[in-house]
């Protein structure tokens, strides 16, 4: 029951209490059970990226089921009720693409630290991967076919905030093109993490 509803908590704010109060267990309780699921890598926990790292410790991070085909079991959804729940569809298609740049990271020469961005002001980020020289690039995930220059809201505040640390930024979309929106902006198929792409 613990993991079915974590699955429904994937891709969003952890929130402990949340989780906890269905189980009428305390809050301690719950979050030494929810250490043992990340332990066994059935969910990720991603902190929050802030340009000053003190603030990194104490903003809250968000949770990701690490396997969505298991998530969808236990919430009983199929495509069709995928297709109706946008929402849901929304949050495990993030962390699907979470779980995938996670996998291909590991290709990489040196660690990259994943992250979340989120601000005061409801501006928001589904992923932010940290070089260890500093660099962040930056994605969101759009469970849509179309791309506005509005789905870079919040990569733009984010570019903003970074500074000269910034390298770039993607909405990743259900389309079949790389689009450019802006300097160091693109929009790219979520198709191109295992597959070929058309730059237009």
């Amino acid at each position: 029951m613990l993991l079915q509803l974590g699955a429904t908590q994937s891709a969003q704010l952890l929130n402990m209490s949340t989780i906890a109060a269905p189980f009428q267990m305390t809050r301690q309780t719950t979050s030494a059970y929810f250490t043992l699921l990340k332990n066994i890598f059935l969910v990720d926990v991603v902190p929050a990226w802030h340009n000053n790292r003190g603030k990194r410790l104490i903003k809250t991070p968000k949770v990701h089921m690490t396997d969505t085909g298991l998530a969808t079991a236990l919430l009983g959804l199929n495509a069709d009720r995928l297709n109706a729940d946008r929402k849901m569809l929304g949050q495990l298609l993030e962390s699907f693409v979470y779980n995938e740049l996670r996998r291909q990271s590991s290709w990489h020469e040196t660690k990259l630290g994943f992250y979340h961005f989120r601000d005061k002001d409801q501006y928001e980020v589904d992923i932010v991967i940290e070089q260890n020289d500093g660099t962040i690039v930056a994605a969101e995930v759009k469970a849509a076919a179309t791309v506005t220059i509005k789905d870079f809201r919040g990569l733009k505040k984010l570019q903003s905030m970074a500074g000269k640390a910034w390298g770039s930024g993607v909405v990743f979309y259900d389309g079949d093109m790389i689009l450019p929106f802006g300097e160091k902006m693109y929009a790219i198929p979520i198709s191109a993490l295992w597959g070929d792409i058309v730059e237009s």
